[in-house]
This record gives structure tokens, C-alpha cells and sequence, in this order.
């Protein structure tokens, strides 16, 4: 693999680093404390002007075509500034490739567009349910036909951008008499839909500016013409979107990792105890170095990924192994840079508190560390079998 970025996603990571410290950063702290609201939105309306909410998506359908390592390097730029745009943007972005991969040509110009544009703020994923966490086949949310429409009822939770997305894709059982997982379909249901409800938003320790809500779908009709892919196939379709999902929150945390050692080794520079600079400790010195060389690893962990979903090759083991690393290693690199800043760290004077809360999340969703674990070691002994 060749590791240096070409000209295209050069000029798409300073376009997207640029963008940051310029509209992301200077708001990050206010949208923490639950204050402009309205422009976090209008950012994401700008990201979309940017051409980012489709940045591995056909350019017929307003997508950029950059490709997996574009959207993966400037996710963690957005990331480094604001954890909550970064979210959002990924899940958006995620949106549309699950269309374009298995959506109806229809479905792919009626719904890729709006979103590329911003016209649709966002895009969102309702798969996760109470029951249905690390185990989604576990689904109760139900759709059954009715003459030419479904009927979809039941709950969804943890739906990041709920409230402003435009549409969202939905998994439900449709056939019960099928061994558990094999009968499960997935739909395109547009907000606002009767019975498309945007239930409870979540109290959450950090992200504060990305909504995450619960979802409720009450004798929801929708037509026959929702349904996306092939019907009772949509649990392979979850499993392939989330393999894809896991870069993106691996380039997530990558982001918050760096931003928070950058800081805490700029801070050390500065802090001065028993006469001298914290930076000429050892101990100093070595958190320094840790922290950087996981992240460094981490990122070559996530272009690997990238680069083999670019080039059409297997990548489940290698987006997990990505996801794994780099999220665990962002939550290393958080706690050492608290540390570092000392009691400092522990206040809201500097963003080193904020980004430890924001990086708890990234080793929980698109699948948890323990679930990562499992996907590597099945692949690794299904390749001695």
C-alpha cells in the first residue's frame, strides 16, 4: 500500500481541517454546554455545500466519488474540532452508501441527492433496539404487508440525528417464521411519516450537540416502493453498512485522540513545577510518546481498512481491528492528556475534559470493543479452518 495521500485527498483534508478551526472549532465548547443548536445545524448544511456528506458516492448522485480514504481523513480533522459534527457526518455519509449499495435506482436519485445537498440536514440508521444492542438479530420492531404497503410498529434506540435527518433506514422482522436473523428487511421511511415518531432524546456524557433519540413507529404505513434490497435480506445489509460505520468511528476517535495529546503536550511546553518546564520529565515525556506512537499506529490501521474497502477486498476483519485500536487507543490518549494537564484537566477551563467525554462513546457504538473482538478472532480462526 502506498501511504502517502494523493493530490484529491490532500485537498479534501485541509479543506476539511480548514473548515474545522474555521466554523467547528470556535463553537465546539458552546454546543458542548447545549448553546448553538442553530449553527451546528447550519454547519452541517455548509459540510454538504463542502460536497462532504457524500464523499464515497457516485457523482450521479451528488456524491464526490473521493473515495473511503478522503472520507476517513477528513472525518478526523472534523473530529479533532467537534465530535458532534464528526458523528453526524459520518452516519450521514454512511446513509448514503447503504443506498447506493443496495437501494433501487429510484431510491438512490430520490434520497442521495438530498442529502449530498443538504437539503436533508442529515441521514440516520434505526437498527438498534432495547433487546437488540450487540445483538441486532434480536429485533422486535415488525413490518407487515398490507395490500401494495407496510406497516411498520415498534421501538428503536440510540438514532443519532433523529430529529433533523430526512430519512431514515429502518430494520424490521418481516418474516417470524424463519430461524432468527434470516427474516429481517430493511426500508427508506421519510420523516415525518404518520407514525414515524421522534421519541425521548437521550441524556448522554458527551456529544451533547449530536441528538440520539428513540424512535417509535405506530401503525406506520409506508409503500411497498420502501422496501430497500431484497426482501428478508436486510440483516446481511446491517452487518456489511456497519463494517463500513466502524472506519468512520475509528477516524472519529483517531481525531479526538490527537487533538487532546497535541494540547497537553503544548501544555506541557508551558507548565512550569520545581523550576522547570513538565516537559523535561520523564514521565511527561513518555505519555508524550505513548500516546502518539498508538495514535500513529492507529491511523495506519485505519487507512488499511480504507484503502482495502476502496480497492473492492474484504474488510470486516481489518475495519474492526481499525475501530478496535483506534477508539481504545483515543480514550488512552484523552486520560493521559488529563493527566498531564492535572487538576486543570478535570475542569472545563480547558477542552481536554470535553474530549474525554467524547471519546468514551467511540469504543461502544458500531459495535463495541468486546463485539470487535469477537469479529477479529472469528475471521482469524476462520482463516485456519
Amino acid at each position: 500500500m502506498f501511504l502517502d495521500l494523493n493530490e484529491e485527498q490532500n485537498l479534501i483534508r485541509e479543506t476539511a481541517r480548514e473548515f474545522a478551526e474555521a466554523e467547528l472549532a470556535p463553537i465546539a465548547a458552546a454546543l458542548d454546554r447545549g448553546e448553538q443548536q442553530e449553527q451546528f445545524l447550519d454547519n452541517l448544511k455548509k459540510l454538504a455545500e463542502l460536497g462532504f456528506m457524500g464523499l464515497n458516492v457516485k457523482a450521479d448522485y451528488g456524491g464526490a466519488e473521493a473515495g473511503t480514504i478522503a472520507f476517513s481523513v477528513a472525518l478526523t480533522e472534523i473530529a479533532r474540532a467537534c465530535a458532534s459534527t464528526a458523528v453526524t457526518f459520518s452516519v450521514s455519509n454512511m446513509v448514503c452508501e447503504v443506498i447506493q449499495a443496495v437501494g433501487s435506482e429510484e431510491q438512490r436519485r430520490l434520497y442521495i441527492p438530498k442529502i449530498c445537498s443538504g437539503e436533508f440536514l442529515a441521514g440516520a440508521f434505526a437498527l438498534t433496539e432495547t433487546g437488540a444492542g450487540s445483538d441486532p438479530a434480536a429485533m422486535t420492531t415488525i413490518a407487515v404487508r398490507d395490500g401494495g404497503d407496510w406497516i411498520l410498529n415498534g421501538s428503536k434506540i440510540f438514532i443519532t440525528s433523529a430529529p433533523y435527518a430526512g430519512v431514515f433506514v429502518v430494520w424490521a422482522v418481516t418474516d417470524r417464521n424463519v430461524p432468527k436473523g434470516k427474516g429481517i428487511s430493511c426500508f427508506l421511511v421519510e420523516a415525518g411519516t404518520p407514525g414515524c415518531i421522534v421519541g425521548r432524546a437521550e441524556e448522554k456524557m458527551g456529544q451533547h450537540a449530536s441528538a440520539t433519540n428513540e424512535m417509535l413507529f405506530q401503525d406506520c404505513r409506508i409503500p411497498g416502493s420502501a422496501l430497500m434490497g431484497k426482501l428478508n435480506d436486510g440483516f446481511r445489509v446491517a452487518v456489511a453498512e456497519l463494517a463500513g460505520g466502524r472506519i468512520g468511528i475509528g477516524s472519529l476517535g483517531l481525531g479526538i485522540g490527537q487533538v487532546a495529546i497535541e494540547q497537553a503536550t503544548r501544555y506541557a511546553l508551558e507548565r512550569k513545577q520545581f523550576g522547570q518546564t513538565i516537559s523535561n520529565f520523564q514521565a511527561i515525556q513518555w505519555k508524550i510518546a505513548d500516546a502518539t506512537t498508538e495514535l500513529e499506529a492507529a491511523r495506519l490501521l485505519l487507512m488499511n481498512a480504507a484503502f482495502r474497502k476502496e480497492q473492492g477486498k474484504s474488510y470486516s476483519k481489518e475495519a474492526s481491528m481499525a475501530k478496535l485500536y483506534a477508539t481504545e487507543a483515543a480514550n488512552r490518549a484523552c486520560y493521559e492528556a488529563m493527566q498531564i494537564y492535572g487538576g486543570y484537566g478535570y475542569t472545563g477551563e480547558f477542552p481536554v475534559e470535553r474530549y474525554s467525554r467524547d471519546a468514551r462513546i467511540t469504543t461502544i457504538y458500531e459495535g463495541t470493543s468486546e463485539i470487535q473482538r469477537l469479529i477479529i478472532a472469528r475471521e482469524v480462526l476462520r482463516s485456519y479452518t
